[in-house]
């Protein structure tokens, strides 16, 4: 799985990843620091990537659009603390693995996990 983290989160989530083994790369890191939600999702979309933001716009993208991809990872967590954001995160992916790679907005929240298959419809 490759990521694309959008400017709503710290590049320490990418950095975190990165150093877990994942492939990931912050939108700041390749010149997409203030590019427009479409400009990112097309990103993502033609280089494979799930996108993980706290900004829900990507679903509403997705919608418009009928895709099936990119999957989207989206925090809604009281918690805003990069670290305590990637901890969350790589405490779930093993369970999330499939439903993005098949196609899912996930919603990651508190006390619970909100996975949409995709294309929403």
């Amino acid at each position: 799985m490759k990521f694309l983290i959008d400017n709503a989160l710290s590049p320490i989530i990418s950095q975190g990843l990165q150093k877990t083994g994942f492939e990931s790369v912050h939108v700041m890191d390749i010149g997409l620091r203030s590019a427009s939600d479409s400009v990112i999702f097309e990103h993502a979309f033609k280089n494979d990537q799930i996108i993980i933001s706290a900004d829900t716009d990507f679903g509403t993208l997705l919608a418009l659009r009928q895709s099936s991809k990119p999957s989207v990872i989206l925090f809604r967590c009281t918690d805003k603390r990069p670290h305590s954001q990637l901890s969350l995160l790589l405490s779930q992916l093993s369970e999330i693995k499939d439903a993005l790679i098949a196609g899912s907005i996930v919603v990651l929240e508190d006390n619970r996990i909100r996975i949409r298959t995709l294309p929403i419809g």
